[in-house]
């Protein structure tokens, strides 16, 4: 566990002008001025945003916090190495993890909340399947980046170590695990072994994972999709991008998550990768990376409220313990 932070970066006094001129100093260098003061769009406990209007266009600077400062260098990466579908990097400030990039659309959840947004999704989902297999080649990339490993090969000892860390489990606290679950989870270790291995022996290539493929950030405009905020991503299994995604798309669009349009948005995310295995396997595959997804989801908000003092992330707190309920119960009912 980190030493608590008493403070993150936004909150020190001089952050936000030092943020100004780097922004200034970097819009000078591309040709572009401000028309308007910049605007903090928000500060959250993983990170801070901006906008600023320029003589060329609306421009975003984002500050993750320490526990993602990897997604400057990811960012930047991703942009160098497949730009059409990744946002276009102006700059990025590797010491402060700042990235400053260019408008690429607008956001399908400004689109509306609607079912013709469905064919957005049916669309891009497979763009997004290839982005994944197309970074499989990049896994040591990847991890030399900073992104979290969560391979499947690490995940016994990785669930073993989040059930050690009682702080973020909230045992026998309100909305916080109980006693007698906190134990169950601790029986099914030999299950989360075993549903790891099963779901290696189908034989899918780990890649980059972003962990919150919803409407929020998935951007629509001239040139097509561009998938943006990749603070909560690791290195996993690729099918671990759907548990979000599916019950985002569920919950926007208020569809039943075993309903046939989420059937589709399936069957389009796993089209790309019938090249790898019949589509038969891939739907058993997408049965247990659904349920190791849960898991996965419980490390990352461990991540993100690691070290944080818990005043700053009150409403927060219950997400670890709350995706591990989600997995005992998927897998005790």
């Amino acid at each position: 566990m980190s030493q608590p932070i008493n403070q993150l970066p936004w909150e020190h006094a001089d952050w936000f002008d030092r943020l100004s001129t780097w922004i200034e100093q970097q819009l000078a260098s591309h040709q572009r001025s401000m028309l308007e003061p910049i605007q903090l769009v928000h500060q959250r406990p993983w990170s801070a945003f901006a906008q600023i209007q320029t003589n060329q266009g609306m421009v975003y600077c984002k500050a993750p916090a320490p526990a993602f400062h990897y997604e400057a260098a990811l960012t930047q990466a991703l942009a160098d190495w497949q730009p059409d579908c990744n946002v276009p990097v102006l700059a990025i400030e590797p010491t402060q993890a700042w990235i400053l990039s260019a408008d690429a659309g607008t956001t399908l959840r400004q689109l509306g909340q609607n079912l013709t947004q469905l064919e957005h999704w049916y669309a891009l989902l497979p763009q997004y399947s290839e982005l994944q297999i197309n970074l499989a080649q990049r896994v040591p990339a990847l991890l030399a980046l900073g992104v979290p490993d969560r391979r499947l090969s690490q995940f016994p000892t990785l669930f073993r170590e989040l059930l050690n860390d009682r702080q973020h489990l909230l045992i026998d606290q309100e909305l916080g695990l109980s006693s007698s679950e906190y134990q169950q989870l601790q029986a099914l270790a030999p299950m989360v072994q075993a549903q790891a291995a099963q779901l290696a022996e189908f034989g899918l290539p780990e890649t980059l994972t972003h962990e919150e493929i919803h409407e929020n950030n998935v951007l629509y405009g001239e040139r097509g999709y561009t998938f943006t905020d990749w603070s909560d991503c690791s290195v996993s299994h690729p099918f671990f991008s759907l548990l979000v995604t599916l019950r985002a798309a569920a919950h926007w669009l208020k569809l039943d998550e075993h309903g046939p349009e989420l059937q589709r948005l399936r069957a389009a995310y796993l089209e790309p990768w019938t090249r790898f295995a019949p589509r038969s396997q891939l739907d058993q595959a997408v049965e247990i990376a659904y349920r190791l997804g849960m898991i996965n989801r419980a490390l990352s908000w461990r991540q993100a409220l690691d070290g944080l003092d818990p005043a700053q992330t009150q409403e927060y707190q219950d997400n670890v313990a709350g995706w591990l309920q989600d997995y005992l119960t998927a897998n005790t009912a």
